[in-house]
């Protein structure tokens, strides 16, 4: 690494040129990333692949549709374990329709996540 020192008013800096400091961020970012997931992990949340963060954040896709997709299941399947109707359960995952709390804690249950990460 290529570093200069200087003082300035009785405090020492370090210099770096901007390609290494911007690694450096980078690096730690990764590292916090790291820990909070080793923390997790730890504490024994669930975790999720890529494709599913991927679809939430990037593709904006129904929590309801990417989860129920992850626990491998159907709209009538988890319309069932909810029981309520798919085409009730299809207008919630396409936004046409709200759904109750009731029926949205249902369908969390359903699926084992939280609430808030299905509303």
């Amino acid at each position: 690494m290529n570093v200069e020192t200087v003082e300035r008013q009785g405090v020492e800096y370090v210099l770096v040129p901007r390609v290494q400091y911007d690694q450096l961020l980078e690096d730690a970012e990764m590292l916090r990333d790291i820990r909070e997931f080793r923390e997790a992990k730890d504490a024994g949340e669930e975790t999720y692949p890529s494709e599913v963060i991927n679809r939430l954040i990037l593709n904006e896709e129904s929590p309801i549709r990417v989860y129920r997709d992850y626990r491998g299941l159907t709209q009538q399947q988890l319309a069932d374990k909810c029981g309520i109707q798919r085409a009730y359960l299809a207008e919630i995952e396409t936004g046409r329709k709200t759904g109750s709390i009731k029926t949205l804690k249902t369908i969390a249950a359903a699926l084992d996540v939280d609430l808030n990460l299905i509303s």
